[in-house]
């Protein structure tokens, strides 16, 4: 049974992430986009470190989990992460987040082709609904002069080896502590955009305004830091379709925080792929008995 607490941290942890997508956004105003993981994702694995160790966890690996920490690390946090930026770099961070968020339905689906799993009505629901939901922005991105499509070729990209990266997951037997694997990952990740940003963009300035600090600080503290403890918290205690479920709404809050942060006005294509990406996401993580006892009461 999920309690009064965890919800109220799935819905601080939903407004976080939410909110992270146009901050990012505000922050590749005036650092470049790899520089930019790098430095927060460095922070954050730090703070992350230094918590977790202080709570009696184990935080080295030993002999072959080494292995699991490069292998699962690189689609998960050094892939996605590295890719999805450069998305949000060529689009408005809302609709970047509900592409990014269409990763739960490729799990499913990349599942159905190569791993043999079944497939479903719900499956080839999903499937059509992240395709009505593309082609919308898509659509939107082409008609306008200042569209920016291989941003959405990048996001489905990070999507997919999220994706990856995901069933792989799945399919480990991990001895490490989940929070320890988490660290190692994004400290193995930030060691490679120090270099993968050396060697394909200028030098940042350090020079920046207060604001960009302050998005600066929310990248590395808030979402690498104070989100990755509440996020690794739920997963230690929340069923898997209920702690995925709880996060469904994320590209929602990005899209409507982002007209604040970084004055982005949605157009009605993104509110209605929003839609059908919940929809699919809902269609694929949803148990079966839900559906069932929604047939049963109409």
């Amino acid at each position: 049974m999920v309690t009064r607490r965890q919800l109220l941290t799935l819905l601080i942890l939903t407004l976080m992430w939410g909110i992270n997508w146009p901050m990012m956004k505000l922050s590749l105003r005036e650092i470049s986009p790899l520089y930019f993981r790098a430095l927060t994702m460095t922070v954050g694995s730090m703070v992350l470190f230094f918590w977790f160790r202080a709570k009696g966890m184990r935080m080295w690996p030993q002999g072959a989990e080494w292995r699991s920490v490069v292998v699962l690390g690189l689609p998960n946090m050094l892939g996605w992460h590295t890719i999805s930026i450069l998305g949000v770099k060529e689009l408005a961070s809302g609709r970047a987040a509900t592409l990014g968020f269409t990763m739960p339905i490729w799990t499913v689906v990349l599942g159905v082709l190569f791993l043999g799993e079944k497939l479903t009505r719900r499956v080839a629901l999903a499937a059509v609904c992240v395709a009505v939901a593309i082609g919308l922005l898509i659509s939107h991105e082409f008609a306008s002069m200042a569209g920016r499509p291989m941003g959405i070729v990048w996001m489905e990209i990070a999507a997919l080896v999220w994706a990856v990266g995901t069933l792989m997951m799945r399919r480990t037997t991990l001895t490490l502590p989940a929070a320890t694997l988490t660290v190692w990952m994004m400290i193995l990740a930030s060691a490679c955009l120090w270099v993968i940003a050396a060697l394909s963009e200028p030098w940042p300035v350090w020079q920046f305004s207060g604001l960009m600090w302050l998005s600066l600080a929310y990248g590395a503290f808030i979402n690498y830091g104070l989100a990755q403890t509440l996020w690794v918290d739920l997963t230690l205690k929340l069923p898997p379709v209920t702690s995925a479920m709880g996060i469904t709404a994320v590209p929602l809050i990005g899209t409507m925080t982002a007209t604040f942060i970084v004055g982005e006005w949605p157009h009605w294509q993104d509110f209605v792929a929003i839609v059908f990406v919940m929809t699919a996401m809902a269609a694929v993580l949803l148990p079966p008995q839900f559906f069932r006892r929604i047939k049963a009461s109409a």
